[in-house]
């Protein structure tokens, strides 16, 4: 299966909700990371999950 890559439009303009900073991509891991805080935001079906990770880490308890 191929991973999708995220635009390069769209990795210039999103950043971490928690505190504004450039986030990194790691396109073989599918995922972001905060260059400040190091929160690791998922990306699933291509799509970058960017909801505070309270709120990420609550649903993964459900």
């Amino acid at each position: 299966m191929r991973m999708a890559e995220l635009p390069t439009e769209l990795l210039e303009i999103i950043c971490c909700p928690m505190d504004k900073a450039d986030l990194k991509y790691d396109k073989k891991a599918q995922t972001l990371t905060c260059k400040k805080c190091k929160y690791v935001y998922p990306i699933i079906d291509g799509i970058p999950d960017l909801r505070p990770p309270y709120m990420i880490e609550a649903d993964k308890s459900k």
